[in-house]
């Protein structure tokens, strides 16, 4: 099946329904307030889970409660508001020792509903999805900054978890967004062209990928991963959508790309393994099961559909071999 020109829609990660008010940060009392209603829900993030709970009707959502006194303790990020103008934050639990020494919800179990982002994501309705991505996105980001850049010192979360400030100097920081582009390859025989991670596992396979270096356009970048890792110079590239990937801060920005040279000369330190194929050889791999697809809630999986022309599901019948 030839390609279709449309871009991607309703990638799993890019479904958020929330107004995120960003006006309301900058109050003095904005977290008060948001914890003195008590309309407001309220999830909690424990390591990189939220609790998720069966809606009744085939897919997850999250749980969510009225604010607690405790909360007021905690790191408070206020996500939004819905149709309905309910406000939606989430509290971060401080770290807790699990058995193996690592965050005790790492350590737990899933059967009992505390969910990462790629286990919950694909089977959330929309604004779930987009309250999961946010809350862990901007968690990731207060746990890794809590010192300050320019002199060391402490930092503290104001505006409504939208901004570290430094206790020393009073400079404020920002949540970072690292843009990485990753792109579908194909040849002039319509094969895609799909790589193996230096540090992936035999059989996992995906289309390349990469981070966007300063002053380079998106454009440019997929030009220059895809020559870096497989030797291969491309044609072009064309837009394809975007989905924020918190894993743990990065956007995803999809393309497609098209080449006249199919000799791979691989970056060993990047690619263990590329190859062209067709569409009749990547099926006959996913029904074998000799070759994994990436995420549900990847954009990458929905690039190599596009290319295939059916989703995995109905390639191997429901199943699908993922990482």
């Amino acid at each position: 099946m030839a390609q279709v020109d449309d871009t991607l829609q309703d990638l799993a990660l890019s479904r958020g329904t929330l107004d995120r008010a960003a006006h309301e940060r900058g109050r003095p009392d904005a977290v008060p307030t948001l914890l003195a209603d008590p309309r407001t829900r309220v999830v909690e993030v424990r390591g990189d889970r939220l609790h998720t709970v069966d809606d009744g009707r085939g897919s997850l959502a999250l749980s969510s409660r009225a604010p607690e006194a405790a909360d007021a303790e905690r790191l408070v990020l206020h996500l939004g508001r819905d149709a309905d103008g309910v406000a939606h934050v989430a509290v971060v639990a401080p770290p807790a020792a699990g058995p193996d020494g690592a965050d005790g919800a790492a350590a737990s179990d899933a059967s009992d509903g505390w969910l990462t982002l790629r286990q919950a994501g694909e089977a959330m309705a929309a604004r779930d999805a987009g309250v999961f991505t946010t809350a862990l996105a901007l968690a990731h980001w207060h746990a890794s900054h809590r010192f300050c850049p320019r002199c060391g010192a402490r930092t503290e979360a104001v505006q409504a978890g939208w901004v570290r400030r430094c206790t020393a100097d009073g400079s404020e920081h920002y949540p970072r967004t690292d843009p990485a582009v990753i792109m579908s390859v194909v040849d002039p025989e319509d094969r895609l062209l799909l790589g193996r991670g230096a540090q992936w596992p035999e059989g996992r396979f995906s289309v390349l990928a990469g981070f966007v270096e300063p002053g380079e356009s998106f454009e440019a970048a997929v030009a220059r991963e895809v020559r870096e890792e497989v030797g291969v110079v491309i044609d072009g590239a064309r837009y394809l959508g975007n989905q924020p990937w918190p894993f743990p801060s990065s956007v995803m920005i999809g393309f497609a790309a098209a080449t006249r040279t199919t000799e791979l000369v691989l970056d060993p330190a990047e690619i263990a393994e590329a190859r062209w194929v067709t569409r009749e050889e990547y099926r006959d791999l996913l029904v074998g099961g000799t070759i994994r697809t990436p995420s549900g809630i990847s954009i990458a999986k929905r690039i190599i559909e596009r290319w295939l022309g059916a989703t995995v599901e109905s390639v191997t019948g429901g199943a699908s071999p993922r990482w």
